[in-house]
């Protein structure tokens, strides 16, 4: 591959991840998920991008810990990813509106099979990365202490850059 179609192809790929990351903080998935693959791809082409990765990463590391320090977060997780799945499933099925459904039957589950099938996929990536973070950081809490402060460190650093930036 040359230098010059590989370029395209990581700058296409890591703004596509970029932007379904974007998308998927608002619509099923899983967003900061997104987000860090396309900085990491877009950091070996842009310094801007390289310069956000690893805050992003300890973002979503924290979040990770977060999520399973306690038992009703872990049971919240899961049953957030369950009713994902079955959202998912319904949508794939595509049973006719109910009765009592009051706007035109064009708004029951839009969107079709495919949003059915993210929904699904999405579900999977959630309990995959339960089950990672909770052997990862379940009963650690040492970890997110340490990402704490990781991520106070990087905005004092950012701030000595910012004032001296500014003399």
């Amino acid at each position: 591959m040359t230098g010059v179609a590989k370029r395209i192809g990581l700058e296409v790929l890591g703004w596509t991840l970029l932007l379904l990351g974007v998308a998927a903080i608002f619509l099923p998935g899983p967003g900061l998920l997104g987000i860090f693959a396309g900085l990491a791809v877009l950091s070996q082409q842009y310094d801007w991008a390289e310069r956000r990765v690893e805050p992003v990463r300890l973002r979503a590391m924290l979040g990770a810990a977060e999520s399973v320090e306690t038992w009703p977060r872990i049971v919240a997780s899961c049953l957030g990813a369950i009713v994902l799945a079955a959202c998912g499933v319904l949508w794939i099925i595509t049973p006719p509106a109910p009765d009592w459904w009051p706007v035109s039957e064009t708004w029951w589950l839009p969107g079709g099979i495919w949003t059915g099938v993210t929904q699904v996929a999405s579900a999977f990536i959630a309990v995959g990365l339960i089950i990672y973070s909770y052997r990862r950081f379940h009963g650690h809490p040492e970890k997110a202490d340490e990402l704490r402060r990781d991520i106070k460190a990087r905005g004092r650093r950012t701030a000595d850059r910012t004032v001296g930036a500014d003399s």
